[in-house]
């Protein structure tokens, strides 16, 4: 079979003969990453997943079962927009571009190789998650998460080897050389170095971290450069489930501590092989805080001159009234001689922060759905979002100490009180002890809810994830 059979797209891939070709020699570096960094144990295994086959809103999906290593990872772009226009920036009201202006070819290049960077990062993290599964449904889940990914970074590769020649071919291979977590050869970004030991964390991680990618690529979907805009428009359809997985993970896992709280009269949810709610708390404060570095500094002039180019704009654009942002300010905080201060930043060197401001609301908004499962249950405890200047390890508060409502801490008092805040090396041993694998169909671990359905119509006891033959 040949590539362009193998890879559903709406690109006219038969019809680029030096895109195939490229894509061709690219191809099989990709499937020995896959296969060495993919999920572990289950490159055999028949699992029931989504492949995209268009970018139509009904239909535009095919459910069926396939072996990871065969699975078609698309090339899809979203429909194109008639007479689409730049719709920020100093090149407000322009034709957007189909090709990469010259001034920035760097500066595009480097937003595509960091987005791509993520995707891989993430499968890489959580490879070895398979053998732990709660359920065989959340198995499922997990891989089909992983196969979009997968799918996200053949999207990037695509704008790499179409529109930056050789630097692109490069930056591909680069990208399949790179390893989460490798001393010499890390990912790019701090939190797709971060390991993930358990499902805990990968809801966490789901929840939070993909929720990052969803502003990301909201931003980069407004983007000037029209086939960008248009590959990240329709990778925010697929994304929607990686998040839905990690917030109704958590739910459920919040719902059994609440279960098994109301029906065993033992308030030690840790005696009844549950987790607490306090070490659910302790998680969110960690991935909550890791991924809101994610947004970069608070004060960024890379930020203003991806903005001033038309090439990353802000969540929801076209609701803003100025689209030039040259005028007003946004309120941040800083170090001063006297301690922390609120001062005004230049509008456009605050996009990073008007991107987290929309993500934390975002945040707000997901806890809420978990503490109403908390109340269902009649109980006073509540879980929060952390204040944005705790454990922070990029921006104005990297390098200083602060609990999760924001109070300054001194460094010994930090050291003394890290695992009140944080998961620690018990909380971390717990929550591993407890990742026993279930595969039968119907069957769930003790420490997570039930879903409330299962996938496509399927009702949860089905075989998602065959026995090994």
């Amino acid at each position: 079979m040949s590539l362009y059979d193998r890879i559903p797209n709406n690109v006219d891939l038969a019809g680029d003969k030096r895109l195939l070709r490229a894509l061709e020699h690219w191809q099989p570096n990709y499937m020995r990453w896959w296969t060495d960094m993919g999920p572990d144990g289950y490159q055999a295994r028949d699992v029931y997943l989504r492949t995209a086959m268009s970018v139509e809103p009904e239909g535009w999906a095919h459910f069926d079962y396939v072996k990871m290593p065969d699975y078609r990872w698309g090339i899809f772009l979203a429909p194109p927009e008639h007479d689409r226009r730049v719709g920020f920036g100093d090149h407000f009201g322009q034709p957007a571009w189909q090709q990469v202006p010259g001034e920035y070819r760097s500066m595009l290049r480097r937003l595509i190789v960091t987005q791509g960077d993520t995707e891989p990062a993430s499968v890489e993290q959580q490879r070895m998650l398979g053998h732990s599964g709660p359920s065989n449904y959340d198995v499922r889940n997990l891989f089909q998460v992983n196969v979009e990914e997968g799918r996200h970074l053949w999207a990037m590769v695509y704008l790499l080897h179409s529109y930056f020649g050789r630097d692109g071919r490069e930056e591909s291979e680069e990208l399949l050389d790179r390893r989460s977590g490798h001393n010499d050869k890390p990912r790019i970004l701090d939190a797709f170095n971060e390991p993930i030991e358990d499902w805990l964390s990968f809801y966490m991680f789901t929840t939070f971290t993909d929720r990052d990618g969803k502003y990301q690529l909201l931003a980069l979907s407004r983007s000037g450069f029209d086939p960008l805009s248009r590959t990240t428009r329709f990778m925010l359809t697929e994304e929607a489930h990686h998040m839905f997985v990690g917030e109704s993970g958590v739910r459920r896992v919040v719902r059994r501590a609440c279960e098994l709280l109301r029906d065993t009269g033992d308030d030690d949810v840790r005696r009844q092989g549950g987790i607490d709610l306090e070490t659910v708390q302790r998680y969110i404060n960690l991935w909550y805080s890791v991924s809101l570095d994610l947004f970069g500094g608070e004060v960024s002039s890379n930020a203003a001159n991806f903005f001033a180019a038309g090439l990353k704009g802000r969540d929801r654009e076209e609701q803003y009234a100025d689209h030039l942002a040259l005028e007003g300010t946004l309120p941040i905080w800083r170090r001063g001689e006297y301690g922390w201060e609120r001062t005004e930043a230049p509008l456009r060197n605050a996009m990073n922060e008007i991107l987290r401001d929309a993500y934390r609301a975002d945040c707000e908004r997901c806890l809420t759905r978990w503490n109403h499962t908390i109340a269902e249950f009649g109980m006073p405890f509540r879980l929060r979002l952390p204040d944005r200047r705790f454990h922070r390890r990029v921006g104005v508060f990297a390098g200083h100490h602060f609990d999760p409502e924001g109070k300054s801490l001194a460094p010994h008092e930090w050291a003394e009180r890290r695992e009140e805040f944080l998961p620690g090396d018990k909380d971390r041993a717990y929550v591993k002890n407890l990742m026993v694998g279930i595969t039968e169909p119907g069957k769930i671990a003790n420490w997570i809810a039930r879903p409330r359905s299962g996938v496509n119509d399927k009702p949860f006891d089905f075989e998602y994830v065959r026995r090994e033959q």
